[in-house]
């Protein structure tokens, strides 16, 4: 659980950096722009790939919790929307404007909805620091108003909502195989 633990830290903990505004300030001036953005996303890509390769070791047992039976067949639904939220996000359309953080509001009910699904001590460690992260981050930018006006066009919500769908239809579809548990009958 250690690798998981550290994964978590560091890519976590990289991602609460912008809530500091001053600590980042301080970053980019000693590091420059460039090199600041090369090592975060270095350092990030680290810390991502600690938390799949310590989850995938660490052991389920213990069971924390009985998972919520509503919460597992409210999933499939409930990551549909995620994804759109995570398609949404880096474009200019309704969604976007509407949510205004569609990113942060997507990885919260993804966070959510596998914590309530599961019950596993690793699982539950995953999903409520991601759950806390987003909330963390999330009342940060409503804080330091970090949002950026644009006019919302319709095609890139029709772009989120296929392209959220479809990579939720696939991540569900091959969800046995990535995470060892089927989700959906049509699973493989």
């Amino acid at each position: 659980m250690s690798i998981l633990i550290l994964g978590l830290v560091l890519f976590l903990g990289l991602h609460l950096i912008p809530t500091v505004p001053a600590l980042k300030t301080q970053l980019v001036h000693t590091f420059g722009e460039n090199r600041y953005k090369g090592l975060f996303a270095m350092l990030a890509a680290l810390g991502l790939i600690l938390i799949i390769v310590g989850y995938g070791r660490a052991p389920s047992e213990p069971r924390l919790f009985t998972s919520f039976i509503g919460a597992r067949h409210a999933a499939p639904l409930v990551m549909v929307i995620s994804f759109i939220l995570f398609a949404a996000a880096n474009m200019k359309g309704h969604i976007r404007a509407w949510v205004k953080h569609p990113m942060l509001l997507g990885l919260a009910l993804w966070a959510l909805v596998h914590l309530l699904a599961n019950g596993h001590a690793k699982a539950t460690l995953l999903f409520s620091v991601f759950l806390a992260y987003a909330a963390i981050d999330l009342l940060s930018v409503i804080r330091r108003k970090s949002y950026k006006s644009f006019t919302p066009v319709l095609k890139f919500d029709v772009i989120a909502c296929v392209s959220g769908l479809l990579l939720a239809l696939l991540v569900m579809t091959f969800h046995r195989q990535l995470m060892g548990v089927a989700v959906v009958p049509w699973g493989v």
